[in-house]
Formats: C-alpha cells, sequence, structure tokens
C-alpha cells in the first residue's frame, strides 16, 4: 500500500497559496482517478483507491504544513506502511516554477513540513519538490509562500500537476529519473 502526501494549509484562505501545491496535487489525483469522496480522519482529508491497480491512501493533513508529521504517523502506524511507500509532495523555492524533482531521503532543505515528517517517520520516503520559484530576498520569503499564485503562475503550475498525474505511475514503480524527465516542462 502506498501514502500520497500533499502539504498545504487547511484554512479556505490558503487554498490558491504557493504553499499549498500539494493539496493542489491531492485533490487532482482524487479527481482523475475517481477515488473515494475526502473523509476527515487521523488529523487530515483522507481519501483511497486504487491506481493501476495498486492500493493507496491519498492525505491532506488538517494539522497545518509545520505539524504534518503527526498525521502521517498516525496513518503510517495504522496502515503499516513503510516509509518507502510515502510520497510527499510539496513546494520548493530554490526551484524555478513548476519545476520537478524527486528523491528518497535527504534534508529538509528548511522545508518545515517535510522537517516535521522526517521527525515523526524518519528521513527514507520520497520528497516530490514542486518548485514555486524564489521571491529575490530572504525577507520575502514568508509572504511568497503564503500568497496565491498569479494567473500567468497557475498556467505553469496545471500543466506541472497534469504532468504529474499523467507520470505517477513512474513514481509507483519508484522510477524517478523517468518521472522526472517525463514530468518536467
Amino acid at each position: 500500500m502506498f501514502l500520497f502526501v500533499g502539504l498545504g494549509n487547511p484554512d479556505p484562505k490558503h487554498k490558491n497559496n504557493r504553499h499549498n501545491i500539494g493539496f493542489m496535487i491531492i485533490d487532482n489525483l482524487n479527481k482523475r482517478f475517481n477515488l473515494s469522496k475526502q473523509k476527515p480522519k487521523f488529523k487530515g482529508l483522507l481519501t483511497n483507491g486504487e491506481i493501476d491497480k495498486q492500493k493507496l491512501i491519498l492525505v491532506k493533513p488538517l494539522t497545518f504544513m509545520n505539524n504534518s508529521g503527526t498525521c502521517i504517523r498516525e496513518i503510517q502506524d495504522y496502515y503499516k506502511i513503510i516509509p518507502k511507500n510515502v510520497f510527499v509532495f510539496h513546494d520548493d523555492l530554490d526551484l524555478d516554477l513548476g519545476k520537478i524533482r524527486c528523491k528518497i531521503g535527504g534534508s529538509s532543505g528548511g522545508h518545515n513540513g517535510i522537517k516535521s515528517i522526517e521527525d515523526a517517520i524518519g528521513p527514507n520516503f520520497y520528497r516530490i519538490r514542486i518548485g514555486i520559484g524564489h521571491p529575490g530576498e530572504k525577507e520575502l520569503v514568508d509572504s511568497h509562500v503564503l500568497n496565491d499564485f498569479t494567473i500567468d503562475e497557475i498556467e505553469t503550475v496545471n500543466i506541472s500537476i497534469k504532468k504529474i498525474l499523467d507520470n505517477v505511475h513512474l513514481l509507483m514503480q519508484r522510477d524517478l529519473d523517468n518521472f522526472s524527465s517525463k514530468s518536467n516542462i
């Protein structure tokens, strides 16, 4: 069984924030693959179903970004999901808008949601980083991630999300190189 996690903040005012790109991916996966209705459970909104005959759970943690690990740990413990079957979709300031990189393990890179998950389940889970671009100055980072995508940016983001959905089977096969090359715009 796989666990797909989309990081974001649950307050409706954050819906289209750059920091919520993980939530956007989970919502689009649910829609594309016609998975179950999202239900509140384990401090998150859960969906389950199958993609390519593989069982999976998708979750949007409701704990806010900095405490995402609490939700993930509860799901992991209940369903006995090993860390190498956990895939986390999240924003990355250090990547250009729409660029996608994935890896297993590594550092949190200063991302508090990733740090929380590392603290809860260890570092050996997959990270699918989606670029949101950097505002240029450190002082502008907080407002950048918590502001909505512009109309021009959302077009690029939607293309990236479509490519992720088109190639999600490669993630489940752990074919990161192929996933990355086919998913990048």
